[in-house]
Formats: structure tokens, sequence, C-alpha cells
């Protein structure tokens, strides 16, 4: 794979070479055309061609509204466009031609835009910041893919002429870290929101904790982070956020527009948390510290006052750090958890999340409790997982809960993509790129109305995964297709079509440094070969 890297770059060396010495007086290249603008992942909803393109040149600016938000999204642009094309790209107020981002009444809700692109300019039209960023993600894939690199590149910087109208079909387009296997540091964490951005992902789900780590500090019992987050799987120094640390990454997340989702994994998985403090243990002795991968054995104390001191103390400074609307407090593989003990656990902790002014997630076991009103349940089950158990999931969102996609034997971004994939697990089954992609988040789940599904989610558990390039092998390329199912319409859904934008992308993560899975059903470019 670095061998590949390596003679990729060797390849654009050449490639310059030859491109200078055209300008010395041999003859010129031919210019490749501008990326079509249906070529965009995930798929616009509407997609009008012209026939003039425009071309970002040395005189080209930023024109943005006067707002804070308009510019902010306009320097974010800057700071893409600047390092590859060589040119100042000054942010200014109004005016026309060039790249405009206006922020303007009209059927595009809260995230959607309108792309209007001639030979005079590019506009990007939006009733709200999110609409206008997620707009510059589609002006992105429109432009070569050597505009993601850090370093002047030839160009030409053309974008297709024609007009793109776009709005999401789904308000929750998520991604879940699990950096309680393995801990990611906030750069890393930072890397991925970034990829993330790109396919217009507006949700950041973290897994804070479980039987192996405590990541996040609180500070009204500070062992969960200094001994709780003192190892992860394997061993290791394990590691965790201080709440500076978190601060920053919501804070990155915003600008990013994604909303960050922080999960406090229980009554199970709550290994690190009993290590941590003796008096959480029904027998008030603390097991050790946990390395290794299996699931359902650790339970808080349900009928200790305690646990619910500890519970309301967690989600408190939790919720105080989060400014997003929700917070997620698992509820999976309560195995050592009574059904009785679950649903008692569960009527006093949802409240506690209400108390701080955040609204409950759980896990889709919390559907065998009673889900608070409002409420969402993310089901994480199987194509052939008991129907019993999917209508308990279909008769709540009949009662009023939302659902958030995330089957793992199509979206659990850690199954091995086949039996030799060198990372992952497998007991969700093998998970290639069209399985991952070929499904519909609207009829999925049986009984569930259309109306209680809010969307879907890729989660990404970090048991194999110890570093950024792992993170983005497993990701990619499934996350795009993942994304595509909660923005674009069921209309647009075709995998024989999405495979061809897919290996389009190739390109843009090369330039961008994304390892990725070279699957053998997407038909890579000569770039991308092995």
């Amino acid at each position: 794979m670095r061998q590949h890297h390596r003679t990729l770059r060797l390849l654009g060396c050449l490639l310059l070479v030859a491109m200078g010495a055209s300008a010395t007086g041999a003859a010129p290249a031919q210019a490749a055309p501008p990326t079509p603008l249906d070529l965009v992942v995930p798929a616009p909803a509407s997609v009008t061609p012209g026939a003039t393109p425009y071309r970002i040149t040395r005189g080209t600016r930023i024109r943005v509204d006067d707002s804070r938000e308009s510019r902010r999204v306009g320097e974010y642009l800057a700071g893409i466009l600047r390092p590859s094309t060589g040119y100042r790209l000054p942010v200014t107020d109004g005016g026309a031609g060039g790249i405009r981002l206006r922020l303007s009444k009209g059927p595009f809700g809260p995230e959607g835009y309108r792309l209007d692109s001639g030979g005079k300019g590019v506009t990007i039209t939006a009733a709200a910041p999110a609409g206008l960023f997620h707009g510059v993600q589609t002006l992105r894939q429109l432009l070569p893919a050597a505009v993601e690199k850090d370093s002047v590149q030839p160009g030409p910087w053309l974008v297709a002429g024609g007009t793109i109208k776009d709005t999401p079909r789904y308000g929750w387009r998520g991604a879940m870290l699990d950096v309680s296997r393995h801990f990611f540091t906030v750069d890393q964490v930072k890397r991925y929101i970034d990829q993330l951005a790109l396919y217009k992902i507006n949700k950041l789900h973290l897994h804070l904790s479980d039987d192996q780590g405590w990541r996040i500090a609180i500070d009204s019992w500070p062992r969960l982070a200094a001994h709780g987050g003192s190892t992860q799987v394997g061993g290791g120094p394990g590691g965790y956020y201080t709440k500076a640390d978190y601060k920053e990454i919501v804070r990155y997340a915003t600008s990013r527009y994604l909303e960050v989702v922080p999960e406090i994994d229980m009554p199970g998985h709550t290994n690190a948390a009993l290590a941590s403090y003796a008096e959480l243990n029904c027998d008030g002795v603390a097991p050790p510290l946990y390395t290794g991968t299996e699931v359902g054995f650790s339970s808080l104390c349900v009928n200790k006052e305690i646990t619910y001191d500890f519970v309301d103390d967690v989600i408190r400074e939790l919720a105080a750090l989060t400014p997003g609307k929700y917070l997620h407090i698992g509820g999976d593989e309560a195995h050592s958890t009574s059904h009785a003990d679950y649903v008692k656990f569960m009527d006093r902790v949802q409240p506690l999340v209400a108390k701080y002014g955040k609204t409950v997630i759980g896990w889709h076991q919390l559907t065998g409790a009673t889900p608070a009103k409002g409420a969402l349940a993310q089901y994480w089950g199987l194509d052939d997982t008991s129907a019993q158990e999917k209508e308990q999931v279909a008769k709540a969102a009949q009662n009023g809960t939302g659902v958030i996609l995330s089957p793992a034997d199509r979206i659990y971004l850690d199954m091995k993509y086949t039996a030799d994939t060198p990372l992952g697990l497998d007991w969700a089954g093998l998970v290639e790129v069209k399985r991952s992609y070929d499904w519909d988040p609207g009829d999925y789940l049986p009984g569930a109305p259309a109306s209680a599904i809010r969307g879907v989610e890729a989660p990404l558990w970090s048991e194999t995964l110890t570093k950024s390039d792992d993170i983005e092998y497993m990701a990619f390329p499934r996350l795009p297709g993942v994304a595509e199912l909660g923005w674009s319409p069921a209309a647009t859904h075709d995998w024989d079509a999405y495979r061809v934008r897919l290996a389009a992308q190739a390109e843009r993560w090369e330039a961008l440094g994304i390892e990725f899975y070279r699957s053998p059903q997407v038909p890579w470019g000569t770039v991308s070969a092995q």
C-alpha cells in the first residue's frame, strides 16, 4: 500500500515535468473536461447540465454575504483551494462573478442548497449556513481531485456548467467512532470529522465508555478517566479526553456542521467504571481492568442508590459540555442485568437525561423497556434478526419512538469485507461494498412507519483498529454509500450507477492521503489500480 502511494507520487511528478515541458515549446496536453454535475457522491436530488463551465483563475474572488456564517464557510473554502491552486482567492463582501456564497430564503430546508455554475461564476445559495457548507462539499467534488493537495498543482480548475438543486432525504446521517476499545487522539478524531464532512455526514456519535476504557474526564468521579481510561484492548496506555479536549472536538465538529452525540453505555459495557469505583458493584468489590473483547459480562448495580448518583453526575457533566440535542445511554448487550432490572434502570435514567436538557438515544434494546417521549432507538440488528425483536422496535416506532438504522450486516464499518480482510470482525457476516449500499432505509424495518425513520448511522467499532489508516481502510469505500443512503432521494438509488460515481472518488482519496479498500466490485480507474 505504501509503495503504491510512492509510485503514484512519482507518476504525478513525471506528469508535472511533462506539463512543464509543454510550457517551453512542446505541444500542450489536452485539458481534461470538467467533472459532470451528476458524478457527485451523495447523488444530488436534481441535476440540470449547462453549456459553459466556470474556470477558477488568479483573479477569482470568493464573495460572501455580510454575515459571520457565510464568511466562515467562505474562509473554509478558501483554505481548501489556496494551497493547490496557488491563488489568493480573497474572501470579500458582495459583488458579482467568481464564487458566491449566498444565504436566502427558499425551498432548501436547513441543509439543502442550490449550485448554479456558468461562464461568469459559481453561486451556492442556501437558507442556512449548513446548506452553504454542504454546497461547498459538492463544489469540491466538481473540481479536479488535485484540488485536495497541499502543494500547488497545474490545474486548470474548471467547474461544469449547470444547476444542482439538493436537499437531504433524512435529517440523521451519522457515523459512530468507538474510542473506548482503542483510544484515538483529538487530532485523529478531527481527521475523521473532515472525511465525514466531505460526504455531508451531520452527526458524530462518540462511544466514550465501555468495558475496556472510559474516555471522558468527569470531575466528580475522577478515577473513571485516570484509572478506567488507563488501558485498552490488548493492553497499552489507553487514554482519555480532558474536558478541554472534548470541547475542542465539539468545536471542530461544529465548524464542519456535525453535531457530536456522546454515548455513555449502560447498564452493561461498564467494566471500566466498575473497576474504577468498587461501590458501583453489587458486592462492593472492584473487578480488574479488562483488555479483552468479550461482551455482556458487566453491569452497574441497579438496586444501589449510589448508581443513580453516579449516572446523574456523569450525565450532568457531559450534558454541560455538549451543545447538541442528544445524549446516548447505550443499553445494548446487558446480558448480566435481568429484564426487570433493565426496565427499572431505564425508567430511572431516562428522566435524568431530560433533567439536563437532552433527548435520549439508546440502542434498540431500549424498546424492551419504555422509551421516553421523543427518544430515539438505534437499530443494530441483522437482516435475519428474529421477527419478534424487529416487531418490538416497530411497535415502539408506531408509538412515536424515532428509529436510526444501523444494521450490523449492512453498515457496521468494522465488519470484514472478505474473509481475507486483515482488520475487522465477522460476527455479523462479511460486508462487501455492494451489500453495504444496496438496501433502502425506507422499507428496511417491517412495520415501522416511514415517518419514524430518522436516518442512518455507520458505526465503527475499534477492537482491531489502532490508527487512522485502520479507520480509513474500514470506512472507505463503504462510508460514502451510507452517506448517500441518508442524503439522496430513493429514486437515485442504483448500484450500477453508484459504483461508477464511487470509483471516481478514488483519485480524491489518493490526493487526501486516505487509505481505502480497493473492492473488486468497483471499477477503479488506473490511478487507483493495484
